[in-house]
């Protein structure tokens, strides 16, 4: 057995190219990708990593809490460690992101990748991806975006709308008009956990999210991403009941297994799109997955975190089948959001190969997981 022997955190903090500027953050210029990442060391020497996105320092001291909880537990019993996750969100945050470093030792110590842990097999697949935009931009700019990754070989391609209404309707239908015939259209409405903490952003009703949905499903949108709030339950389940595009969503739940599987029974979403560093880890976002598939529900996940977010959602995709239809979400906005600053913890970026990666048969969620850098650092260790 692999005992946990030290634990520690890290805050990492590394510069972007130019300021960026997200859709769901109105009003703040990001200037650093930030995380906390986490080093979890076994008494043979095995180490496991993962990272949760952060927007400062707020995770200081965290280590006081959950060391004690960890040290001296088996690091394979995954079973076990959602437990004792599950029991320091009860009594803190809720952690789902720490998980993924115990799947990084369990893959270790068999010496496979995670996708084959999940009961993947076979070569390595190679996923197709479509080019994740993450700014606000005028019809015209989302179209030349959209040209431009289409050019790049991208499968397609999501824009964001976060303004008023005709604006929003212009910029998905232009979009989808211009390059729809050539690469698939998505379009996120960020309203699923709107943040108006900077700035102000519009809140839609049930209304105005039919209304935007019949407007893409004339243009050929290919998905309405987060039309209305994560808990509007009755709200999704009713647009989903009667709208003419595909309605995705799912991403941030961090009740887990429970409160996904129990809105795939409703039908909240056609498209549920689980990010395991929110939704409860690799263990129960893989279950939900098989639930998923089960009731005839499509699954792709979010990605939008940093390079190991990417790497774990990555190992997940690769899993699950959808591969072979469905295209794995590839956060790019250039020139602030571009591969080199999105995984700058990681010994070298995942790199799109025209629109396309090859999934990494090395153990360990990715073969770059290594930091290259920590600024900071805290937690508890024996």
């Amino acid at each position: 057995m692999s005992t946990v022997a030290r634990v520690e955190l890290h805050h990492f903090a590394a510069p972007l190219p130019r300021p960026f500027r997200p859709s769901w953050l109105p009003g703040y210029p990001q200037t650093q990708n930030r995380a906390t990442l986490i080093r979890i060391v076994t008494d043979d020497g095995v180490e496991g990593w993962s990272a949760g996105p952060a927007i400062g320092r707020e995770r200081a001291g965290l280590g006081e809490l959950v060391a004690p909880y960890l040290l001296g537990e088996d690091a394979t019993d995954i079973d076990g460690i959602q437990q004792r996750l599950r029991e320091i969100g009860y009594i803190g945050w809720r952690n789902w992101w720490i998980e993924p470093a115990f799947w990084d030792i369990k893959a270790k110590l068999a010496g496979v990748p995670v996708w084959r842990l999940l009961g993947g097999s076979g070569d390595p697949p190679t996923v197709r991806l479509y080019a994740s935009a993450g700014e606000l931009r005028t019809p015209r700019e989302h179209v030349a975006f959209a040209e431009r990754r289409a050019a790049e070989g991208f499968g397609g391609v999501k824009l964001r709308v976060h303004a008023d209404e005709a604006t929003d309707v212009a910029c998905a239908t232009t979009t989808a008009r211009a390059v729809g015939d050539r690469v698939r259209v998505g379009v996120d409405a960020n309203q699923g956990w709107r943040v108006t903490a900077v700035a102000d952003a519009p809140l839609w009703d049930l209304p105005r999210a039919r209304r935007f949905a019949d407007a893409c499903a004339d243009a050929g949108v290919s998905w309405v991403e987060e039309p209305l709030a994560m808990d509007a339950w009755d709200a999704q389940a009713a647009l989903v009941a009667d709208a003419r595009v595909p309605i995705a969503g799912g991403e941030l739940h961090t009740g887990g297994y429970a409160e996904l599987a129990m809105m795939a029974h409703r039908r909240c979403y056609d498209v549920f799109q689980p990010d395991a560093v929110f939704t409860g880890g690799i263990a129960q976002t893989f279950r939900l997955i098989g639930r998923l598939r089960e009731l005839g529900l499509r699954y792709t996940p979010h990605t939008w975190t940093n390079g190991v977010g990417f790497a774990v959602n990555l190992q997940l995709f690769a899993a699950s089948g959808s591969a072979a239809s469905e295209l794995l979400e590839y956060p790019l906005d250039p020139p602030g959001w571009v591969p080199e600053a999105r995984d700058a913890m990681l010994t070298q970026p995942f790199l799109s190969d025209r629109g396309t990666l090859r999934v990494p048969d090395t153990p360990g969620p990715a073969s770059r997981w290594t930091p290259r850098r920590c600024s900071g650092g805290g937690g508890a260790s024996s």
